[in-house]
Parts: structure tokens; sequence; C-alpha cells
């Protein structure tokens, strides 16, 4: 890491002293090294008195050894910074002699000596000796307007400090004689000339958001007035521990199965192993297969909570499975009959209060179901003329939208009632997006269009060159994944209005398959195909990750569990439903065995 701070040309005293080792005098005289006494010997070298404190006077150095000082490899700047680093962290931790020694042996410096001054004044609250350390550091400093900022924030903190003390004549003096003048965020300072009016301490440190008077603050403060001083001259705060959540947080990322809650503390991974995750902690098992339907299953869906999955069938029911908590089985929790066209498109309410069940492409009806009764609520038909093949709940789950290939496309209440339509739009995949206003609708056209219902204005959001057999929408509404005619899944950026990636692998003609988001994050994306598999990838990896075999005829839907992210279905045209989890606790040749595997894809 090259350091961004002030060139070692300008100071020799900013960094290591490897001027000694040249055969150059770093500086006349002793100079002491974070706690610890270095001096020159007539230029010959630097002479340190192994191990001994400060003021324990200088040694010399014989001939043979300064040789050896010379002989010695002269330090690269990063070997210089990994020093400087592993010191700050030692400091942190109050191992300080040791960081002495450390220094002292290596010849380095942890921090400039006006720097050191600078802080210990800032932790023992003598704010005008502060401020005179920054006319010192003024000269290490790549912007001048950089001393202004520092010197508010150590203004802003004297000021809440005699305020706390009820030194109210000294905080107003500050707030007038020296803040003011600084013509610098004067907003900031009306905030601060409020506090005049708290009552007590108690009232200031909760109106102010302040730790009040005391290490903690000050050790706050020294935080912020560090990122205006270059690393040359004061390391950032805590850089040893930030470099390493870097590199926890860049492996994880790059790590293609990581399907755990991100943790940012250390504490929780092991630095001297590199992270790995198994395939066989992700979803790639078949871990149950659900046989109660009777033909064909077009459709599945998980709740919004991840309690329950809604499946959908040729065989005209839609079935309710309650998922289970801890063992994350499935049961047949009621069955939805009635669907004289079968059930092809399945939608929870935001609440996951109803269920809204649509057919085919010559279903003309809509049925909306209370899933905690069982109840039909609502069985929608426009007229016989309709195709209702696809719904989209509005996020105040008080309003949906609905339509089909034969141009219908309405906005309704609960009850069915038509609020607004649009009118000669052939719809064949819609969904809501979050403002509560637009309505995402893919056409015929071989694009998805966003649709205004209250200002009745409409604009291109995606084109494709083949048919958008399906579309679903990340959570935070940024992405959309397409199944595209003989092109398989997309990925299109829905603000840039750019296609992000193709994913490669999937089968995908002309029947409508649904893939879909998954896994903490959102990082991975499944979808049905028709060579009888489902597919996932890592969103960033075209290749697939995971080949998931087993079903015996084309995928149609993919589900991911918004709750669990180890649980996943699919539904099939061979009339079963797979609960797809983590390899169960067999024996590892016997798991690889297994004929429901997981094709390792990796790139």
């Amino acid at each position: 890491m090259q350091s961004n701070g002030a060139g070692q040309g300008q100071d020799s005293e900013l960094s290591c002293l490897n001027s000694a080792q040249n055969g150059e005098s770093s500086s006349a005289g002793g100079t002491h090294f974070n706690g610890l006494l270095v001096s020159t010997n007539n230029g010959n070298g630097v002479g340190t008195n192994n191990g001994a404190g400060p003021g324990s006077g200088t040694s010399t150095a014989s001939g043979s050894e300064v040789g050896s000082m010379k002989k010695k490899k002269r330090l690269s700047q990063s070997e210089e910074d990994v020093i400087r680093l592993i010191g700050q962290h030692l400091h942190g931790l109050g191992l300080n002699q040791t960081v002495d020694l450390l220094m002292q042996e290596s010849g380095c410096r942890l921090e400039h000596t006006s720097a050191t001054k600078f802080r210990n004044n800032v932790m023992e609250g003598e704010w005008e000796k502060a401020e005179n350390d920054l006319n010192e550091l003024r000269a290490l400093m790549h912007s001048p307007n950089a001393i202004v900022r520092m010197k508010f924030l150590l203004l802003q903190q004297k000021y809440l400090e005699y305020l706390e003390d009820g030194k109210v004549l000294e905080a107003l003096q500050v707030l007038r004689g020296e803040l003011t003048p600084l013509k610098y965020n004067t907003d900031r300072i009306h905030v601060l000339s409020g506090y005049l009016m708290c009552s007590h301490a108690e009232d200031l440190r909760a109106k102010a958001e302040w730790d009040g008077k005391g290490a903690n603050s000050r050790c706050r403060l020294l935080d912020k007035l560090q990122t205006y001083l270059p690393p040359s001259v004061m390391l950032p705060p805590r850089r040893l521990q930030t470099l390493l959540r870097q590199a926890v947080e860049l492996q994880r990322d790059r790590c293609l199965y990581h399907n755990t809650k991100l943790d940012s503390s250390l504490d929780s991974v092991s630095l001297l192993l590199d992270h790995v995750c198994s395939r066989k902690q992700f979803p790639c098992y078949t871990q149950q297969i659900l046989t109660e339907h009777c033909n064909e299953v077009w459709f599945c869906k998980f709740s919004n909570n991840g309690t329950k999955l809604a499946t959908g069938s040729k065989d005209t029911t839609v079935i309710i499975w309650q998922v289970d908590p801890e063992s994350h089985q499935l049961k047949l929790l009621r069955t939805l009959e009635g669907h004289a066209y079968g059930v092809s498109y399945l939608a929870w309410s935001p609440d996951d209060a109803y269920l809204i069940a649509c057919g085919p492409d010559d279903c003309s009806e809509l049925w909306l179901w209370n899933v905690q009764t069982g109840e039909l609520r609502t069985k929608m038909s426009q007229s016989h003329e309709d195709s209702l093949t696809s719904v989209a709940w509005n996020p105040d789950g008080k309003r949906f939208v609905t339509g089909g290939q034969r141009g219908q496309f309405y906005q309704c209440d609960l009850d069915g009632n038509l609020l607004d339509s649009w009118e000669g739009v052939r719809v064949q995949c819609l969904w809501c997006v979050g403002d509560g206003r637009t309505v995402l609708a893919s056409d015929t056209h071989q694009r998805i269009r966003g649709y205004n219902f209250e200002d009745l204005t409409d604009r291109n959001i995606v084109q494709e060159d083949h048919p958008i057999m399906s579309f679903t929408v990340s959570k935070n509404g940024r992405l959309a994944l397409l199944n595209v005619a003989t092109q398989g899944v997309h990925l299109w950026d829905l603000q840039d209005r750019v296609l992000v990636r193709k994913y490669q692998g999937v089968t995908q003609g002309f029947y409508t398959i649904h893939s879909c988001f998954g896994g903490h994050n959102e990082d991975f994306i499944a979808s049905g195909s028709e060579d009888h598999k489902v597919y996932i990838w890592h969103r960033r990896s075209e290749l697939p990750i995971a080949e998931l075999t087993g079903h015996t005829r084309t995928v149609n839907c993919v589900s991911w569990n918004p709750a669990i992210p180890g649980l996943m279905a699919s539904a099939s045209d061979d009339g079963t439903v797979r609960v797809w989890g983590p390899a169960p606790f067999l024996d590892t040749q016997v798991v690889d065995g297994l004929n429901e595997n997981c094709s390792n894809m990796d790139s």
C-alpha cells in the first residue's frame, strides 16, 4: 500500500530511518522513537540499547556491527507500511513496550512527532496546545482547508465540554469568539448554539448525541481528525482491522456458495484460513418430493414470510403447504379446488393473508383466496373474452393488477371491482414497483414497459429481441430477471436500462418458465429448464454453479424461500414438487453418490 501522505524526502522522520543503514546520520543527537531512545553515532549508524528504556543513554556500535547494519536489507515501502500497521494494532491493545521495541529494531516511526504531540494534547483536553499543534501539521498536509475543518472539530469538542462542566460563559466565548469567526459550517453553529438551553448534562448528551466529556468522545474526535491527516503522518484509525475486514468480505464475495448472513465482525472468522463454503451447505439436494398433485405442476411460490408454499397444477387445485420452522419439512395445510382451467400463476398478498390464482391462456377467471380460512373471497371475470393469466399485488395490499395476451390490463380492489384499465396491452407478465404507482408489464412486442395508473403515462424500459416468457424483480426494485424464448435467462438493470448478464446452460424454448432471485442478499439466481433440470447461478457468474437433477420432465417454476436461504422448491410437468436443501447428515461418499446430485460447475 503506497503512502499518500507527505513524501519521505520532506521529513525523514515520517517513516523508517533507513538512511542509517546507508551510512548516513538521520539526525543530530538523540531522538525519541515511540518511547525509546534512538541515537546516531558520529554519522555511522543508529545505535540501540538492546531493550533499555528511555533515558538509558546512548550506546556505541562496533565496526562489525556497523558493517552488519550496512548489509541489512533495506525495507521496502510495503514492509514499512506493514510494520506501522502492526505497531498501531499493538498500541491499541496496550502493548506499548512491544511497540517501542518493534519501532526501534525496524528503524520505523509509528507516526510523526507532531502527530504524537497532537494526539496526546487532544486526549488530555489541552485545546490551546492542540490548536498550536495544527500549525505544525499544516506543512505536512495536502489541503490547507483541512486545517479549518480540524480546528472546527476541536472547538466543537471544547465548547461541548465547557457546557457539560456548566461553564456557560466560557462556552459562549468559544462559540462567538472562536467558532463563528472560522466562517465554516454555519448551520452546525446554529445547532450548537441551541445547546446553550440544555438544563443539565444528560440533556446535552442526549440532544447532541454525544458521549460526554472523557476518553470515549475524545477518541471519536481523534478518529474524525485523523481522516484529514496523510497516513504518512498519522495512520487512519484501526487501519489493520479495516484491511482484514475488507479481505474477509472480499473472500466471501468471491465464494460462489456463500449463503449465510454477512457478519462484519472479525471474531466470527478465522484469519488463519481462507474462507470456503462447501456446496454441501447449499440447497442442491432433494430433501422432500411432494406428490399430492395428480397432473403437471405449473407454478410454485413461497409466501413472503417463508412459512408457506403454494403450488398450482393442471389438476385444477392449489395446495398450501406449511413449512416446519425447525426441520424445514413441508406438510399439506389445505387444498383449494375449483379452478376449471388449471392454475398457472400464483401471487401472495404483501401480508400473506390472500392468494390470487390465475389460469392458462384460455382462462378468463381470477380467484382470490383467504389463505387462513381457505374461503374464496373473490372470483373475478370481466368478460368471457378475457384471458387473465398474470397478476401482481400493489405494495399497499389493497389493489392488484391483472391481464393477459388478449389485450386486457386491469387494476382492481380486493372485491374484484375495476378501478382502472389500460386498453390494448397484451400482457405476458406483471410486476408492481415499490412506489405504488408504476406497473411493469411484458408484452407481445418483446419488451417491458412501465405504466403509471395515476398520470396515465407509459414508457419503454426493456427491449429484447425475442419473446419475454416471464420476469421477476429483485426486492430492491433495481434488477429484473427475464426468461427469454430460445435465449435463456437474462439479467437487466431497470434503473440504467441495460442488459447486465446472460446466464448459460438453461434450455428455454417457448414454454413459460419462471426463474427467481434467492439466498442472502439475493446473491443467487435459479431457473427451471426444459431439459428437466434446475439451474443455479451466482448473480455475477454466467456459468451455473449447480445443476439439480431429479425431475423427469420440464421444470416450470422455481421458488427460493425468502426467510430460509437454504430452502428452495421446484415444480415440474412430472407432477411433483421437489424441495431442495443442504446435504443430509450422511457419509460424504454416500452424499456424493446420490442420484439427485448437485453437479459442480465452477468456472
